[in-house]
């Protein structure tokens, strides 16, 4: 298990003891999968990203890389929906994102941040903030309305990507999905890209310095399988953008 790994299980478990959920198994269902429709960002904030994500693996070698199973993008939005109406969603999400103009849009990063759990003391999970903009929450709402026909509300494990290495799916995860809207939607809306992890001395220091607020736009939007612990880990579909 990596050490990324890791830090988002003891997050995950932590949130779900705070919250009171088991790890349960859920009455079975007709098939359904777990989606994540995300901004892809530029070339200006990957190298951001790649650039924050080297620097930490120099002091903090066992965190994970960035690469094609932890690609920087911007979650806009994670939803249950039936595996059979998936096509469905491709092409209604598709609709909502030609409307948009995404890659028009110019967000700013504006500071680090970094994540904490008590089951691993003095290590942190760090990212890059994004100012959350008007026409964001738009989109996001669209997204949401549009592939609400398709919306289960809760889904099992089966809905998840797993690989020998992480075959299971926790319960927090599961959760997290489930009240994405509205607990993560509209107003809740917070825009980030992880990029990292490292003792909590040296994300303390990081955070501390004067961070140089920097702009880009998203080059694409794209549908992802989520896998455990909320991760973009399978792309299912790029969206056709304008």
């Amino acid at each position: 298990m990596t050490g990324y790994v890791k830090v988002l299980s003891s997050v995950a478990i932590c949130l779900a003891s705070l919250l009171g959920y088991s790890t349960a198994s859920r009455a079975q269902q007709a098939p359904v999968t777990a989606i994540d429709i995300a901004l892809e960002p530029d070339a200006t904030m990957v190298d951001h990203a790649e650039a924050t994500n080297a620097r930490l693996r120099s002091v903090f070698p066992k965190g994970f890389a960035l690469d094609a199973t932890h690609h920087p993008h911007i979650s806009l939005l994670q939803r249950y929906v039936r595996t059979a109406d998936l096509d469905k969603v491709y092409a209604a999400a598709g609709k909502v994102v030609a409307s948009h103009h995404v890659t028009s849009l110019k967000l700013t990063a504006n500071k680090y941040y970094y994540l904490t759990s008590k089951s691993m003391p003095g290590i942190g999970l760090s990212g890059i903030v994004v100012e959350t903009t008007p026409e964001v929450v738009k989109l996001q709402q669209d997204l949401i309305d549009a592939v609400a026909p398709y919306t289960v509300p809760t889904g099992t494990a089966t809905a998840y990507v797993t690989t020998p290495a992480d075959p299971d799916i926790n319960e927090a995860t599961i959760h997290y999905v489930e009240v994405y809207v509205p607990e993560h939607s509209g107003a809740n809306l917070e825009l980030h890209v992880t990029t990292g992890i490292a003792s909590q001395e040296y994300l303390d220091k990081m955070v501390a310095e004067p961070f140089k607020d920097f702009t880009f736009s998203p080059s694409g939007v794209s549908i992802y399988h989520l896998g455990n612990f909320g991760t973009a880990q399978k792309k299912l579909k790029d969206l056709k953008v304008n």
